[in-house]
């Protein structure tokens, strides 16, 4: 539960904040920490990256900051750990006990919880993407769990042909008055459970709850050099909210697929060259395949095996204040295996002549 993980993360710790801190400096200390542990410039640093990242989730969003200071405010029983075994008493605030006295205290004065606006919850889906997609960004679709209004009742929950009965115990109010001399006391019909009714005969479609399981699809844009475990937050993409409350917030996380010929070095796309020995004595020029379609790469004479060569601007797209990257390109030389006898001479009078030493 977020609750359970809020109560344990001290967040403001993570940006190195205090809890009084404005919503310019929490912005601020994000940027600056998002920066210098970025994987594009400092690789080796997702984990932390992940974790500043999930604090600005949370203090970043003026709704979510406001009940993560209430359960830090509250203690323990906020998040959900509830009374420790083997004592009584106690309140579990995560929305037990509260719910009970949120409806008691809503029935004494007339009201209740059922109508209070509640932010949506959000959600979390996982995203997968070939090594293309990942570097130069993609525009996608992802589907989403829904409920949609029963397409047999229509939402009404009733079998067709039949209806809602009202409940005689309350009269359709949904709630029992027990006048107390001064006071008059309302609570929530035992019989039909606040509903003011029940109904006749069940949609065998949805069992009565008006609602059936379907999808919905949500797109969503992946920024250009995302990697693999990186988590991407899109804002009111998640459930709605009820009675005019904002939308959750939709969380993907994106699966990143390997490349047989490229890898990546932070903003920088990697990838190898093979050349025959001559070649890389003499000199020559190899065409080296990018993400865009091939270039030709001038491979000067006398190159060694590992050495890294350099295509500007074919690797991470620029974005925002971060340059393209590049292509990396590793030369591999290749030595043949086995020669023949004419080879052999021909290596020997080589050696020879560069006055290395002839191996007998």
């Amino acid at each position: 539960m977020a609750e359970r993980e809020w109560f344990d993360k001290d967040y403001y710790k993570v940006l190195g904040l205090s809890t009084g801190a404005t919503a310019k400096e929490i912005t601020r200390a994000y940027r600056k920490l998002a920066k210098a542990h970025h994987p594009d410039t400092n690789p080796g640093s997702e984990e932390k990256f992940k974790e500043v990242s999930g604090a600005y989730d949370v203090l970043g969003d003026a709704a979510k900051r406001k009940e993560y200071d209430e359960v830090r405010r509250l203690g323990p029983a906020a998040a959900g750990f509830g009374t420790p075994a083997g004592q009584s008493g106690g309140f579990n605030f995560s929305g037990g006990d509260m719910g009970d006295l949120g409806d008691l205290f809503g029935g004494l004065f007339g009201g209740g919880r059922r109508n209070r606006a509640q932010r949506g919850a959000d959600l979390e889906t996982a995203l997968h993407l070939g090594f293309r997609d990942a570097v130069v960004g993609v525009t996608t679709t992802v589907s989403l769990p829904s409920n949609d209004a029963c397409h047999t009742c229509h939402g009404s929950g009733a079998a067709p042909g039949t209806g809602f009965v009202t409940c005689e115990r309350c009269q359709g109010k949904g709630t029992i008055n027990d006048d107390q001399g001064p006071f008059a006391m309302s609570s929530i019909c035992p019989v039909c459970q606040g509903r003011g009714g029940r109904i006749e005969t069940p949609c065998h479609t949805c069992h009565g709850t008006g609602r059936e399981p379907s999808s919905r699809k949500v797109n969503v844009r992946i920024p250009a050099g995302v990697i693999d475990g990186q988590r991407i937050r899109i804002k009111a993409k998640g459930s709605p909210g009820s009675h005019g409350a904002p939308a959750g917030d939709l969380f993907v996380d994106v699966h990143v697929s390997p490349d047989a010929r490229f890898g990546r070095r932070g903003r920088h796309v990697t990838t190898t060259a093979h050349v025959a020995v001559t070649q890389a004595i003499l000199g020559t020029t190899v065409e080296v395949a990018t993400l865009d379609g091939p270039v030709t790469l001038k491979v000067p004479a006398g190159t060694q095996s590992g050495t890294t060569m350099r295509v500007r601007g074919r690797g991470v797209p620029a974005a925002g204040k971060n340059a393209a990257g590049d292509l990396l390109v590793t030369i591999d030389v290749t030595i043949p295996k086995k020669l023949n006898k004419e080879q052999r001479t021909a290596v020997e009078r080589l050696a020879s002549t560069l006055n290395e030493e002839v191996p007998k």
